[in-house]
């Protein structure tokens, strides 16, 4: 009796690397904390007296979960800096990151709601959006030191959203996949 390998059964190994072994990896760094940055102000004062900051949004056990809870409080908008209601937070990029502090999906913030960015497909394009964040960083170093603060700031508001791409390699495909399957709201 001949035994024919059947197109639909893959071998153990292949199986362990591809899919066992990535996820117990991932599963290493959790929980996964959710950031938001933006710019904080006072009441009265204008853009270019706010300051950057990053807000911790709190933590969540799936990239899933974590887009959920992200884009609820986007929506709602509820972030805020401190307790003080005279401070309000202009939200402009939602980060979710695992307990090492890779990216794991990142996105810009629009109309209340979150545009997350498909995460970059390799390592050389990953080079590429360093290089180009870096000469935009450059700029804002440059635009600081001339005292122009709004401009420096939206240099590196565009630093960051380019560096929205930049997914840790162990949660690229992952964050792809997230971004083909559209989640319920």
């Amino acid at each position: 009796m001949i035994h024919s390998r059947h197109a639909g059964f893959a071998p153990i190994g292949q199986i362990l690397a591809q899919h066992v072994l990535p996820r117990l990896h991932r599963a290493q760094k959790l929980p996964l904390r959710i950031s938001c940055i933006g710019t904080a102000s006072y009441d009265g004062c204008d853009e270019a007296d706010g300051f950057d900051r990053i807000v911790v949004i709190g933590e969540s056990p799936s990239p899933e979960e974590a887009m959920t809870v992200a884009s609820r409080r986007v929506a709602q908008g509820d972030i805020r800096v401190s307790a003080d209601d005279m401070l309000r937070f202009r939200p402009r990029i939602m980060v979710i990151q695992d307990c090492d502090q890779g990216v794991v999906l990142a996105g810009t913030i629009r109309a209340g709601i979150i545009l997350w960015q498909q995460p970059v497909a390799s390592d050389a394009e990953a080079r590429h959006v360093v290089t180009e964040a870096s000469k935009l960083r450059g700029a804002a170093f440059a635009a600081s030191g001339r005292g122009e603060h709004g401009p420096a700031r939206e240099y590196r508001y565009r630093a960051a959203q380019l560096e929205a791409r930049l997914v840790d390699a162990l949660w690229r495909e992952t964050a792809a996949e997230l971004l083909r399957v559209p989640l319920a709201a």
